[in-house]
């Protein structure tokens, strides 16, 4: 099983970027999916997650800006990020509960996002 994440870049203070991250392998079912990040010198936080009944939650900095969005029979999780301001500057990772021979965490290999002008 492996994740690939894309749509990093950079972007003004107040601009839009949207984040997605397909599965691809031996995939009999996907639980949770979310998105976290890491900002320079500090460590990896949640940012949103989903469930897959469709139940998501967000960590405070982001409520009302971001929101997280999946695609069961494609096995993509997105991220739209509006409003963006410079401390949301940071990698972020996809990460996926799945079950393949056994239940597992997969993480994607990060993207980043710079918030500058």
């Amino acid at each position: 099983v492996q994740l690939q994440a894309s749509g990093g870049g950079l972007v003004q203070p107040g601009g839009s970027l949207r984040l997605s991250c397909v599965a691809s392998g031996s995939i009999r079912r996907i639980n949770d999916m979310a998105w976290y990040r890491q900002a320079p010198g500090k460590e990896r936080e949640l940012v949103a997650r989903i469930a897959r009944a469709g139940s998501t939650e967000y960590t405070d900095s982001v409520k009302g800006r971001f929101t997280i969005s999946r695609d069961n029979a494609g096995s993509t999780v997105s991220l739209q990020m509006n409003s963006l301001k410079p401390e949301d500057t940071a990698v972020y990772y996809c990460k996926m509960t799945i079950l393949s021979r056994s239940w597992l965490d997969y993480w994607g290999q990060g993207t980043l996002v710079t918030v500058s002008s």
